[in-house]
Order: structure tokens, then sequence, then C-alpha cells
């Protein structure tokens, strides 16, 4: 039996996800959890056997949250279910830790599928993401100004144009108000943009939210 944590913060998500796994006599959901904070409570209390998680979440999340369950839980699968298609954004999810990646455009066959492969310890990343990824990114994504920020910086970047204040998001990463201020003044440099709505833009000209 493989049991599944889900963590999306849209309830029409996991209970779409509840209906397509019950399908699948070897798939358990043993817990739900709609922010960081609750991935981590439920990935202690739960005892899954396959974390299936989004990218974006309120509370710590994507390359952040999966480094921090990784310390948590060093032995639990990490199957990244995202909007983004980006091989940039699944190449930072790898490298922290994932063990899958896929779209949420995906069939539910292929869901399936990715979820055999990365609970039996093998990995999985969608077809067209592995190709830009490992082959062909394309000149778009290979020269995008964002391909230059940290890890940190892309986080911070993220929580920003989905509206979060400094504050907030030091919260969310048990980070100091300045210390974000100086993260969002060095990627907004990066980015070559002055203000929040040219930042939120540039996010929505490159699929980002």
């Amino acid at each position: 039996m493989i049991r599944i944590l889900i963590g999306d913060d849209h309830a029409i998500v996991r209970q779409g996800l509840r209906q397509v796994l019950a399908l699948m006599p070897e798939l358990e959901v043993v817990g739900e959890a709609k922010n960081g904070w609750e991935v981590i409570e439920q990935v202690r209390a739960a005892s899954p056997s396959l974390l299936l998680l989004d990218m974006n979440m309120p509370g710590p999340s994507g390359v952040e949250l999966i480094k921090r369950i990784r310390e948590e839980a060093p032995r639990l699968p990490i199957l990244v279910l995202s909007m983004h298609g980006e091989s940039q954004i699944a190449g930072r999810a790898i490298k922290a830790g994932a063990a899958g990646y896929l779209t949420k455009d995906s069939e539910p066959e292929t869901l399936i599928h990715a979820i055999r492969q990365v609970a039996s310890g093998a990995h999985y990343i969608e077809p067209a993401v592995a190709e830009r990824l490992l082959f062909q990114p394309s000149p778009r994504e290979s020269a995008a100004l964002h391909t230059a920020l940290s890890d940190r910086e892309h986080q911070v970047f993220l929580m920003l144009v989905q509206g979060r204040g400094v504050t907030e998001i030091g919260e969310a990463l048990h980070l100091s108000a300045k210390t974000v201020s100086t993260h969002k003044a060095r990627l907004m440099r990066k980015l070559g943009v002055n203000n929040l709505s040219d930042l939120v833009r540039y996010a929505l000209n490159h699929d980002l939210v």
C-alpha cells in the first residue's frame, strides 16, 4: 500500500486528486495539507510513504519546503505536482531533493504511473519537461533573467508576486524583514524591474504565476 500525503492549498485540487487516487486499490490518501506548516506536521503525524506536493502554497513552499521535508524525513519520496512546466523550476525542485516532477495538466494515468515510479524508489520527470531540462531548454528560458536568481531569491520572488508582504515572507521563511528586503532588492535589480507591478508583469510574461 502506498500511503500518500497531498499538499496543495486548493481544496478542489485536493478533492480531485482524492477521487483519482481512490480508483487504485494500492493507493491510500492518509492526509491533506493546505500550507507548508501543515505539510510538515502531517509528515510527522501521518507517516506517509509518498508526498504529493504543490510548489506554491502559503507558508514555506517550493524549494524551501522540499529541503525542510528532506531534513525531516530523508527517506520520504517527494513527487511535485505543479502548474509550472518551465524546466528551470523543475530543475530547482529536483536539485532540492524531489524524486519526481509533473504538471497539473497531466493525464490521471500519468499521475498514477509517476506515483508508482517514485514510490518504488525510482525517479519520474514529465517527458516534455525532462526534454527541456536535460537537452534543449528553450531560448526564452535559457535567456530569462530569473535563471540567475539564487534559490532563496527565487523563493522570495514567487512569494512577492503572490501578494505576500515582506513581514509575512520573513515569518514563513524564518528570516528577518530586513533580510527579505535585501533579497527583494537584489532580485529586482537582477530582473531589471523597479516596482512590484513590474515584478508581477515579469512573472506573468514568463508563466511563473
